[in-house]
């Protein structure tokens, strides 16, 4: 498939110059493309994965990305959807930044044998002389036109530094420099970048007299309007350390319904006519199945397979599975874990077969595992409705747990919404 038509059936193109000149080039041959990152955390965010996702689609389709991290740009902050200037960041701070998004982009795209590339833009802007930048690079631009770019335009009523104002110029002289050093023709960014890119094909025009394209994904926001990727508890970062993998599931696997079809669509790699499908379902157990093969396939390509498998297990484990038998076909990898396997991924506390065989009251092993610090706790959990073994609310407080109990050797023990014990006889 041509890479402007899997963009576009996907939903990620949102504006690009002459489209159809476009779509023909990404037909001729490879195509050498680039998106930036401003180097502003140590991390990668979800917001950032829109782009990222549209490299990979297109590096998928034989075209070689350039992933640019903004070592000198980070320097002066993008205005483009901040209602304030940027904190600005010391050079150490920012250097530190770069290197962690670096080994981030690595797991979505691949730089071997030059299929793609990762440039720093402080090589050739940290050293730029500012007089011979206004004449060589200022002197083609308009005040009047950049006044016009929806990143200054949103800026002018808040407040815009000159510091700010010069943003739209340096962008455009990366794209310059990209597409005479290393023959970059397309641009891709989100949709608040549109005057930013089209000013970078405007500047090559005019002093190399080639052709270059630029192309946007649009604004994701959720059904309710609200920025995509942003929680209660903040942003949610691909870091590990910052987002644990489980809650980066939890994040997916919460998504609204409304949601789930352009989620799929932008975050998945399933084909199309099974992004379709999953989005259509009519039950609660079919919409809840498509949310967790769309957080498993997240959940693996942000932190790898067994981390993906994991999570599912763990949450399955805590709020139930949506297929446990697997009717629902999908072609994700998640259709070949047994959601039986979900007790293993648990803390395992051990009892003597002995105690197991002769059997042991349900408030005690409560409380022997851990899962209540003392019998008496143990006995109020119980009483308040609070306790389960195997998934069955315990109704009595001296029930006895037995070998009976059982399941493909392990025992499950709940407390409360979030706290599980497995129970394996020793």
């Amino acid at each position: 498939m041509n890479a402007f038509d899997a963009l576009q059936e996907r939903g990620f193109i949102y504006q690009s110059t002459d489209s159809e000149r476009l779509r023909a080039r990404l037909g001729e041959g490879p195509v050498t493309f680039y998106v930036g990152f401003d180097p502003t955390a140590d991390s990668l965010h979800i917001g950032h994965l829109l782009p990222v996702m549209a490299m990979r689609w297109l590096q998928k389709c034989g075209h070689r990305p350039i992933a640019l991290v903004g070592g000198g740009t980070g320097m002066v902050g993008d205005p483009s959807g901040k209602t304030e200037a940027r904190q600005l960041l010391t050079v150490e701070a920012v250097d530190a930044n770069v290197r962690a998004l670096q080994g981030q982009l690595a797991r979505f795209l691949d730089f071997g044998e030059g299929r793609a590339e990762l440039v720093n833009n402080a090589d050739w802007l940290r050293d730029l002389r500012y007089i011979d930048f206004l004449r060589d690079i200022g002197r083609h631009f308009s005040v009047n036109q950049m006044l016009q770019a929806e990143s200054v335009k949103q800026r002018l009523e808040s407040g815009l530094s000159f510091l700010e104002f010069n943003y739209l110029l340096l962008q455009a002289y990366d794209f310059y420099i990209l597409r005479r050093d290393r023959g970059c023709e397309l641009q891709c960014g989100g949709q608040d970048q549109w005057g930013n890119i089209v000013a970078g094909t405007g500047l090559i025009r005019r002093l190399l007299g080639r052709e270059a394209h630029a192309l946007t994904f649009p604004l994701l926001l959720k059904g309710d309007g609200q920025k995509f990727g942003k929680t209660a508890a903040g942003a949610v970062w691909l870091d590990p350390e910052r987002t644990s993998p489980y809650a980066y599931y939890q994040f997916w696997r919460n998504a609204d319904d409304a949601d789930l079809r352009r989620l799929l669509a932008f975050f998945t790699e399933l084909p199309m006519a099974e992004v379709e499908r999953l989005a259509a379902a009519e039950s609660a157990a079919g919409r809840n199945r498509a949310k967790e093969i769309l957080a498993f396939e997240a959940a693996r390509l942000a932190h790898g397979a067994a981390a993906a498998e994991k999570a599912y297990l763990a949450a399955g484990a805590e709020f139930g599975f949506a297929d446990p038998e697997g009717k629902i076909e999908t072609s994700s990898a998640l259709r070949a874990i047994r959601p039986d396997e979900a007790a293993a991924e648990l803390p395992t506390f051990t009892v003597p077969a002995a105690e197991l065989a002769a059997g042991i009251p349900a408030f005690k092993l409560f409380a022997d595992c851990g899962l209540c610090a003392s019998g008496g706790e143990a006995r109020r959990l119980i009483k308040g409705g609070g306790a389960s073994i195997n998934g069955e609310k315990v109704a009595d407080e001296r029930r006895l747990v037995t070998a009976a109990d059982l399941r493909d050797g392990a025992i499950v023990l709940k407390a409360g919404k979030k706290n599980l014990r497995r129970i394996v006889c020793g």
